[in-house]
């Protein structure tokens, strides 16, 4: 094993162990705290591909990317052959919706590029006030009037491959929410590798995403004499294991497992694992399962891959369960060259 395989297990190796003895490093028992609520921009958490979702959001060590890799693991973008374009969309819980589109283009040894776009929609929301009620007290009250909230992200995106085995990527993105007459602006960075071992298709990547400044929600209040308070960029360490099975013979199947953990920043660990089976490069059936998670558990989806010409067409379905906030469901189509 030479030096470079030997800097890049260890660098792996570190990483595995941070997530499991992360907390026993900081002195304080797991359940003490779990830095709940420490940061915002949370829409930048949901990942509106049903190919990823499926697959128990296990999404950095999936291979064979398409447009659809700048929302996981952009090093994945440094499989698309030619030019890839895909569109999401995504029915959240409680009316929320989510919709995005990727783009990205081949262009030889200088690399693969990318450009991306995800808006979330909260609909309607019902305004109220804190109305006099008693003596001196208040209660609140629904005006009839109605208000509304969005966020946006848009990015670019840059991958290559730096031998037959590594491959780097990443995003810079712009990002905004709006509340009302209220809006902050903010940027963010992500990083992602993708690593094949040379044993057989085994591979580990690793992703950090949503590097970003703090940024405020308004400036100062006059009423309340104060500014808001910093909000912090949701930070995610994740590191991942992936590997073929059926990918040595001339037969039409493929499975894919994946296994990854993840390190927020204003939350516990958790864990993902996914598998993928593919029949004849064009079907495909996928489930997952979510750990230490609140109320999000299973997961599934299908996909199938359409070929007109020179060009394929794929549709991808996802199911995500919630729990007691019932099911999301996502949905996406895509092109490739």
């Amino acid at each position: 094993m030479n030096c470079f395989n030997k800097s890049i297990y260890s660098i792996i190796g570190t990483f595995f162990m941070m997530l499991v003895r992360i907390h026993a490093q900081s002195g304080i028992p797991p359940t003490d705290i779990e830095r709940v609520g420490q940061s915002g921009w949370q829409f930048l958490k949901i990942n509106g591909d049903p190919r990823q979702a499926s697959m128990g959001g296990a999404f950095t060590a999936i291979s064979k990317g398409d447009a659809s890799a700048v929302f996981g693991n952009p090093a994945a973008l440094s499989d698309v052959q030619n030019y890839n374009v895909q569109f999401n969309i995504l029915q959240w819980v409680a009316d929320i919706s989510h919709q995005s589109a990727a783009f990205a283009l081949n262009l030889g040894d200088v690399g693969v590029v990318g450009a991306s776009i995800a808006m979330l929609d909260y609909g309607d929301i019902p305004e109220t006030i804190n109305a006099p009620s008693g003596t001196n007290g208040t209660s609140p009250l629904v005006t009839g009037n109605m208000f509304t909230a969005n966020d946006v992200a848009a990015g670019v995106s840059y991958a290559r491959k730096i031998t037959d085995n590594l491959s780097v990527g990443g995003n810079v993105r712009w990002v905004q929410q709006q509340i009302a007459e209220l809006s902050m602006h903010n940027w963010s960075l992500d990083f992602g590798t993708m690593y094949y071992t040379g044993f057989r298709s085994l591979r580990i990547a690793i992703t950090a995403r949503n590097f970003g400044p703090d940024s405020r929600f308004g400036g100062w209040s006059e009423e309340y004499q104060t500014e808001s308070d910093n909000i912090r960029m949701p930070l995610d360490f994740r590191a991942g294991i992936a590997m073929d099975f059926f990918d040595d013979s001339d037969g039409p199947h493929l499975m894919t497992v994946v296994v990854e953990g993840d390190h927020p920043n204003d939350g516990k660990e958790k864990f993902h694992i996914g598998t993928s089976y593919c029949f004849d490069s064009m079907f495909f059936v996928r489930g997952g399962y979510k750990f230490n998670y609140d109320v999000q558990r299973f997961t599934f989806g299908a996909g199938i891959n359409y070929v007109l010409g020179e060009t394929v067409v794929s549709v991808h379905y996802a199911y995500v369960d919630f729990s007691e906030l019932t099911q999301a469901h996502m949905f996406s189509v895509g092109f490739s060259y």
